[in-house]
């Protein structure tokens, strides 16, 4: 059986925020993490406080779905911005 403490230092995101406390700051880490962007944690946090969950929702599911992105995260800002200028 593994210590906590071994446990810990095992995890895979080091350098997560360590005082998530919010719901939407749990869901911009989701996002971070789920686009291999975790150098912009609070970029994702921002966007998860202040745009609709769906819109999101919708850039990450087009974004999962795109295989050959080398940067996830450019290809999400973009789907993200062409969403917001349909509505």
């Amino acid at each position: 059986m593994k210590s906590i403490s071994r446990i810990i230092s095992e995890t895979k995101f080091k350098d997560r925020p360590k005082n998530i406390s919010h719901e939407f700051q749990f869901y911009g880490c989701f996002l971070a993490e789920s686009l291999d962007d975790t150098k912009h944690y609070s970029l994702y946090i921002k966007l998860a406080k202040e745009q609709p969950r769906e819109i999101l929702e919708e850039a990450l599911n087009f974004t999962k779905g795109y295989y050959s992105a080398k940067n996830k995260g450019k290809v999400f800002m973009w789907k993200l911005k062409k969403l917001r200028n349909e509505q």
